[in-house]
């Protein structure tokens, strides 16, 4: 996060207000599962299979291949389109994002869940470089760690003294978007979940239009 330009970590918490967005409706709709936190659910499936609770298990070990699932997605998008890899894995999560309305529309139940997982996943590969992520969008517990890490350097005299700001800024960006999809949940259900892919298809143009290649200059002499 350190060497990601300005305009890319302002929209990068957008991107985190968008998983916290989506977690909220899939936590308050779905029996207390997560679309984006897979610990979370790690712990639920945990807890399913020394409880005896097998569905509990099934749907939480669902949600986290469907996860991975969305990861792998990214990737691959990533080696197919390294020079567009941004607004082409954010089309894809919109995509995901619009399926999942489609179906909450039609039957609500796990398979959405199932496809909110998928697009999180894919977000996550949003940024990356050379295979890796480089800004985890989705999970907040690396970001407060390394909070916390640049908030004790700023403490003990390091050069980089507001370096943690980023990090909480992306914490916020989570937790207000979790408090905007609960509030929505809870005055439209369902159909509050027809935000989240408008909202990412806007941040898909805004990636567009932010990594498009430039043209090379006209050097052409006017005689």
């Amino acid at each position: 996060m350190q060497r990601t330009e300005s305009p890319l970590i302002e929209l990068a918490i957008l991107l985190a207000a968008l998983a916290g967005f989506v977690d909220a409706l899939a936590f308050t709709s779905l029996g207390g599962f997560f679309a984006s936190f897979m610990s979370g659910n790690s712990t639920r499936l945990g807890v399913g299979l020394g409880s005896g609770s097998s569905y509990d298990a099934a749907i939480a070990a669902s949600l986290v291949m469907s996860f991975v699932a969305g990861v792998i997605l990214s990737s691959v998008i990533g080696r197919a389109r390294p020079h567009r890899q941004q607004p082409v894995v954010m089309a894809a999560v919109t995509l995901l994002l619009t399926l999942a309305a489609i179906v909450a529309t039609l039957m609500p139940g796990p398979v959405v869940l199932l496809l909110l997982a998928a697009a999180m996943g894919t977000e996550n590969g949003v940024f990356q470089r050379d295979g890796e992520v480089t800004i985890g969008l989705t999970y907040m517990t690396g970001s407060l760690v390394k909070m916390g890490q640049k908030l004790a350097g700023a403490l003990m005299g390091d050069a980089d003294r507001f370096g943690w700001l980023r990090y909480l800024a992306l914490w916020l960006g989570f937790v207000s978007g979790v408090v905007i999809g609960a509030e929505s949940q809870f005055r439209w259900g369902w159909n509050a979940l027809w935000l989240a892919p408008l909202f990412a298809a806007v941040l898909t143009l805004l990636l567009a239009s932010m990594t498009r290649p430039r043209g090379r200059p006209d050097l052409t002499l006017v005689r």
